[in-house]
């Protein structure tokens, strides 16, 4: 399992008025922060280094992380994700990277664990999909389409659903400051080296607040299930 980035550096416009006076990433769902969910994700996919990035009320997620072995990359500017990504590469190390959204609620396999077991080395990205018909909460269409040999291209009725596996060097060929790592996968695209996996599991977009009743559902309904992850 490769070092492990969390984004947790937006504002969370989309979820105020809860983001007023908190971050998204500590807002709870079921109970658990959408952070604590994200990190025992990583945890229980063998993460042995992971790195959170923080800008907006950062100090809050500082001393929620006092005592552990998380690492934080601040960003006093917002860079984006790519940006912010490139900025926490000297905590991550070099090679590839998993990335994570804390802004989603999983049940099923864990992606993280899945993306790494799917990893091969003719890949420069691996990205996690879900079919937009069972893409929870989520607003406006897909991102990608798949075809058969798992290579993904824009437009098509699949999302992307906050998790994957990247090489990082590739960060260095893009010469802006803030960039949303879509530019990397965009010339990984066109060099035929960008694949996604769909989970086979449930997703839930967490990024309204009308979408934590849904996503605390989507859980519940798997409560009694066999057991599963669910983050």
């Amino acid at each position: 399992m490769p070092p492990l980035m969390i984004f947790a550096a937006g504002l969370g416009t989309r979820m105020a008025p809860l983001t007023d006076t908190r971050p998204k990433p500590l807002i709870k769902v079921a109970g658990r922060s959408l952070l604590d969910r994200a990190l025992e994700m990583g945890r229980q996919a063998g993460a042995d280094r992971i790195v959170v990035n923080t800008h907006y009320l950062g100090g809050q997620i500082a001393d929620h992380l006092a005592g552990t072995d998380v690492a934080i990359s601040h960003e006093p500017e917002l860079l984006d994700t790519g940006g912010g990504l490139r900025k926490a590469l000297p905590l991550l190390g070099a090679g590839p990277v998993a990335t994570l959204n804390p802004d989603v609620v999983w049940t099923g396999p864990n992606p993280l664990a899945t993306l790494a077991q799917a990893w091969r080395d003719d890949m420069d990205a691996l990205l996690a999909l879900v079919p937009l018909a069972q893409a929870r909460a989520r607003l406006g269409g897909g991102d990608f389409a798949i075809d058969a040999q798992g290579r993904i291209a824009r437009l098509g009725d699949f999302v992307y659903a906050g998790a994957q596996i990247i090489r990082s060097d590739l960060l260095a060929d893009i010469p802006d400051q803030v960039f949303s790592l879509n530019l990397l996968w965009d010339l990984l695209i066109a060099r035929g080296r960008a694949f996604g996996m769909v989970h086979a599991g449930g997703w839930c977009d967490v990024g309204r607040p009308e979408a934590i009743a849904e996503a605390e559902a989507m859980l519940a309904e798997t409560h009694t299930q066999a057991p599963q992850t669910h983050v």
